[in-house]
């Protein structure tokens, strides 16, 4: 158990470099990677309303609240209200908020690619399957 918990969290620093990379990269350096998964979060559940994404991210109403009021002076994000129930608002990306998603993807990509390059075909398939498995 403990060569895995040192794998995992060698695993999530190399994820964290890549997406500060990425960042720099593509010149976000106004936001923090929470701020990041937030948008990320946004973009993958096509527009959800505050209780809905604070039940994905497992977080509370007010918590994520703070955040979607900062992101939305950032200009990434913009509420729409909801045209089935006028007290509902979902959240969408503005383009800023949109160009986040191709900076994930630049660093979800090189991830990928770098194990591409150290596994061969029949250990980057099992990776595939082992990691469908966790993360169903």
């Amino acid at each position: 158990m403990e060569k895995l918990v040192e794998l995992v969290a060698k695993f999530s620093r190399v994820i964290g470099q890549m997406e500060e990379a990425a960042k720099e990269k593509f010149s976000f350096s106004d936001l923090t990677l929470t701020q990041m998964s937030y948008l990320e979060t946004i973009y993958q559940h096509r527009n959800p309303n505050l209780t809905e994404l604070a039940k994905e991210l497992n977080l509370t109403k007010p918590t994520v609240n703070v955040a979607i009021e900062k992101l939305i002076e950032k200009d990434y994000i913009y509420r729409v209200k909801s045209d089935e129930d006028r007290r509902s608002a979902h959240l969408h990306l503005t383009q800023k908020g949109e160009l986040i998603n191709l900076m994930h993807d630049d660093a979800h990509k090189r991830m990928a690619e770098m194990m591409r390059l150290n596994l061969d075909a029949s250990d980057l398939e099992i990776l595939e399957t082992l990691l469908e498995k966790v993360f169903r």
